[in-house]
């Protein structure tokens, strides 16, 4: 027999006023059917690290703390939710440019590392250097840099944003970008001493990026796969390790041949079915990976799970192909469910949310998942941390979706492989479940949409019961609690309160 580590993260949905016992709910788990294996969850330093880097250094090692830590208080709770991937923003310059960027927004500008005479400037990004570093030093070992625009000495308008919908470098441009590119991740490698992991050069190519929005740039499937292949042969050359994530689709359907942007989607075949003409999948520098974004296909539930069923079967008829979520906010309004307008720091975007990273990873068999923005200063549910919106300093605010999303994220660790769950007789719970081998850990995740208090047991797939006599511990998320910890004795029937979020570790017992 063999003691095994065992986590349970259960979510709960409620109409406040309505909860009340229920019978037991039984739990089963397969551990033997797998799935993906879980690569990271992260989140991005667009826009606010810009500024954040320079508040006082209690006020920004509190929210990186809040963002990367897996460490404890003196009570036992997590002082963060230890993300395990950080998306730094390489910026196009804009902010260098300031109001004759077009870009309206001065905290939606972003720099580079060009000076305006072509030169490198390695100081032009040192605030978000000072969180890049925030989150090695508390472990955090993957990073990924992203570009919404190239830079701004190598777009057609030399701004950051394009004109008419057209994509905003030339080809003849192509080259120096990547040069740029691969001459900023080999100095950040050699002066900062963080390697890059992956590089997104393209994001959310089916937009026009034409308003001043923000930085942004869009591409035809072709043009992406030009502009990729210089890429690989540039990395190639640098002999370094960095990998290219692409395409960051607008959208779910973009991946599959959807009605609209005709030259813009089905681009799990475009770029990875190797014989189509602009494949690039089996480039060296390219990593066997199709990201997208699910923004504007969370609800209603059944249509969410459609395409990602979808989105799960086309990815699986390439070898080796994975999937990553790579950005989500909370946008739009959502078939009348929720709007992405209004802060919100409480339960009710953290429930939301909640359900779209188990449609992402249980329909769409995602490997990853990362957030937007991880700190906003706007009215929006775009945020994990809020701000002020001052330079300098300011007051910063956790929010439920920072802590449901750790509900995860501490728990649900990289290499740890998804397996099949159900639950005999309860058609409304949503159930994910992880096992990670090498450390002999277990993670359920269970979504109750139903508005009633939960009792819930947990066996194996025939009817056994797999756990040993240690204790159980749970932490627990909800209106009032943040990963709240506390114990249990083995094999309790837990009580699921209203509302709430409640990861369960225990250990179990497994015959090899």
């Amino acid at each position: 027999m063999r003691l095994l580590l065992a986590a349970f993260i259960l979510c709960l949905c409620y109409e406040p006023g309505q909860a009340r016992q229920t019978d037991t709910l039984v739990i089963k788990v397969d551990l033997q059917k797998t799935f993906q294996t879980i690569e990271n969850f992260g989140a991005s330093d667009a826009w606010s690290c810009q500024f954040v880097g320079n508040w006082p250094e209690a006020a920004k090692n509190k929210m990186a703390d809040w963002l990367f830590s897996m460490d404890t208080l003196d009570n036992g709770n997590p002082k963060g939710i230890g993300l395990s991937l950080w998306r730094f923003n390489f910026g196009a310059g804009s902010r260098e440019q300031g109001d004759s960027s077009g870009i309206r927004d001065e905290w939606r500008r972003a720099s580079s590392f060009l000076g305006k005479n072509g030169a490198y400037n390695w100081q032009q990004q040192k605030t978000q250097l000072w969180f890049l570093h925030a989150a090695k030093q508390r472990g955090v070992q993957s990073f990924l840099g992203f570009f919404n625009s190239p830079p701004v000495q190598f777009t057609r308008n030399k701004k950051a944003f394009a004109d008419k919908g057209v994509c905003n470098i030339a080809p003849d441009q192509y080259q120096a970008f990547a040069v740029y590119a691969t001459e900023t991740l080999k100095h950040i490698k050699q002066q900062e001493g963080i390697t890059f992991n992956y590089l997104s050069p393209v994001n959310e190519p089916q937009w026009d990026w034409s308003d001043g929005g923000q930085e942004g740039s869009p591409y035809t499937n072709h043009e992406i796969g030009n502009l990729v292949k210089t890429f690989d042969t540039v990395l190639k050359e640098s002999r370094l390790s960095t990998k290219l994530i692409i395409p960051e689709s607008g959208q779910l359907q973009y991946l599959l041949n959807s009605r609209d942007r005709i030259l813009k989607n089905n681009q799990v075949e475009a770029f990875f079915n190797d014989s189509s003409a602009g494949f690039v999948g089996g480039l060296p520098a390219v990593e066997r990976v199709v990201a997208s974004h699910s923004y504007f296909t969370s609800s209603p539930y059944a249509t969410a799970i459609h395409i990602r069923d979808n989105i799960s079967r086309k990815v699986a008829e390439i070898k080796g192909l994975r999937y990553w979520q790579t950005e989500y906010s909370v946008l739009g309004d959502n078939a009348g469910e929720i709007n992405g307008r209004g802060r919100d720091t409480g339960i009710t975007t953290a429930l939301y949310v909640a359900k779209v990273i188990h449609a992402d990873l249980v329909a769409g068999n995602a490997a990853a998942w990362q957030w937007w923005l991880a700190i906003s200063p706007y009215d929006y549910k775009d945020g994990l941390i809020y701000i002020d919106k001052n330079k300098a300093a300011g007051r910063y605010y956790d929010s439920k979706t920072l802590w449901v999303l750790g509900n995860y994220s501490r728990f649900v660790r990289p290499g740890m492989l998804r397996v099949a769950v159900g639950i005999p007789g309860a058609d409304s719970l949503l159930v994910s479940a992880y096992k990670d081998r090498a450390n002999h850990r277990l993670v359920f995740v269970i979504i109750n949409t139903t508005a009633k208090e939960q009792k819930l047991r947990f066996i194996d797939q025939h009817d056994r019961s797999i756990f040993t006599k240690q204790e159980w511990i749970t932490y627990t998320t909800s209106t009032s609690l943040r990963l709240e910890k506390k114990r249990y004795p083995s094999e309790s029937v837990i009580h699921i309160l209203p509302g709430s979020i409640v990861t369960l570790e225990s250990s179990y017992m497994q015959t090899d």
